[in-house]
């Protein structure tokens, strides 16, 4: 477990979150030890965590660093804070500045929550899997862009690799009947979570604006990225919705299916004077999110707590990862063969063509999703409203 005490006094009723007026003190309660970062006055960063879930060191640095930006004024770190380019799990609210360098290179990069109107009893799993594994990748498959305007994705409809996926999935238990009620579907739909964003195109936006220095709100270049930012979000949540209908068209599903939550986490969002920066955080605007734990875990419906302000209104996407994909083949190669990283511990199925990558994705490379979510509602930030069970879970 970490502890940060803001000069050693911890902010009443806000149990693990972490606030630092001036200096950042870190306690292991398995190594017991102190240790102090200085970085600039009249900043506050929190961290939001609980002592079941871990913390990377390296994530935490990252943060201290970016409380340093000009014209920063509010870091926040969430539960599945983890370090990368820039760290995942981050919101940081800057005063009429932007910093597209923290939002990276997926712009619009989101989860999306469909009804795919198909009953549970219809389902025909082994020959979903069987058609999912005959695909040699997604644009082999049938493909018009809807669209008049051209898409500024080249593979519009596709997911992409690294951890995008779709997975078709039927609700699990419900914790709040009431909220559940806002979306449009029955227990015996089948329902579908898409994981997948912008593609090449937000990649292409950060080539021409990667400057760490970021640029005033008032700047045209500032400007001129908030533009190809909105086209991004614009087309990410788009690509989602295709990438599903491609999908359930080859498995013969004629249902449109039917957006029910979709929720990036890659973005800028313009709150009064303030731009909040969020990688791999949801803004807490949504009645509703979802956050995925690993493969083959539940995922949860939450809605905003009452403290959502404290950790710059955002919520965490997802379980985090523990570790680099770069040991997951040395660390998980002896305990899986080909048939046992198609079957998770819930039963659920897995297609993916690429070993390596389902290595990489596998459930030990990530947080506990219900650590996560368990600091989420300790540090009043989310309510769980119900969860999902994976039934099939495809990556392309």
């Amino acid at each position: 477990m970490i502890t940060i005490f803001p000069d050693r006094t911890e902010k009443p009723g806000i149990w693990g979150a972490v606030i630092w007026p001036r200096f950042f003190y870190a306690q292991n309660s398995s190594a017991a030890f102190i240790r102090s970062i200085p970085f600039k006055d009249c900043m506050t960063i929190r961290i939001f965590t609980n002592e079941s879930n871990w913390m990377e060191s390296a994530a935490l640095k990252q943060l201290q660093s970016i409380a340093g930006y000009p014209a920063m004024v509010q870091v926040a770190g969430l539960p599945d804070l983890h370090a990368g380019r820039s760290p995942v799990g981050l919101a940081a609210a800057a005063e009429n500045h932007i910093y597209p360098y923290l939002i990276g290179g997926d712009i619009g990069c989101g989860m999306g929550l469909f009804n795919t109107g198909l009953l549970l009893r219809k389902l025909k799993l082994d020959k979903w899997e069987t058609r999912l594994a005959n695909i040699r990748e997604m644009d082999d498959l049938p493909f018009d862009n809807p669209f008049v305007e051209q898409s500024p994705i080249y593979n519009l409809g596709t997911i992409g690799g690294g951890n995008h996926f779709v997975e078709f999935q039927k609700l699990e238990e419900v914790m709040d009947h009431n909220a559940l009620a806002e979306l449009d579907f029955e227990p015996d739909q089948v329902l579908a979570l898409v994981h997948t964003g912008s593609r090449g195109f937000g990649q292409k936006i950060m080539s021409a604006f990667d400057c760490e220095t970021g640029y005033a709100a008032d700047t045209p270049q500032a400007a001129e990225y908030l533009a190809l930012h909105e086209q991004a979000l614009m087309w990410a949540a788009r690509n989602r919705a295709l990438a599903l209908a491609r999908l359930l068209d080859w498995l013969g599903v004629n249902n449109e299916p039917q957006s029910l939550i979709d929720c990036p986490h890659n973005f800028v969002e313009k709150r009064s004077e303030l731009y909040i920066h969020r990688k791999g955080a949801l803004s807490s605007d949504h009645p509703l999110a979802v956050i995925p734990g690993s493969r083959g875990t539940l995922s949860f419906l939450v809605k905003p707590g009452p403290r959502v302000e404290e950790s710059v209104w955002s919520l965490s996407h997802g379980a985090g990862r523990k570790w680099a994909r770069s040991l997951c083949k040395s660390r998980l190669k002896n305990k899986y063969d080909r048939q046992s990283l198609r079957r998770t511990a819930l039963k659920s199925r897995v297609v993916c063509r690429d070993a390596d990558l389902s290595l990489q994705e596998a459930p030990e490379a990530y947080k506990n999703i219900v650590a996560v979510i368990a600091a989420l509602v300790d540090n009043g930030l989310a309510e769980v409203v119900a969860t999902l069970r994976p039934l099939l879970t495809y990556k392309g």
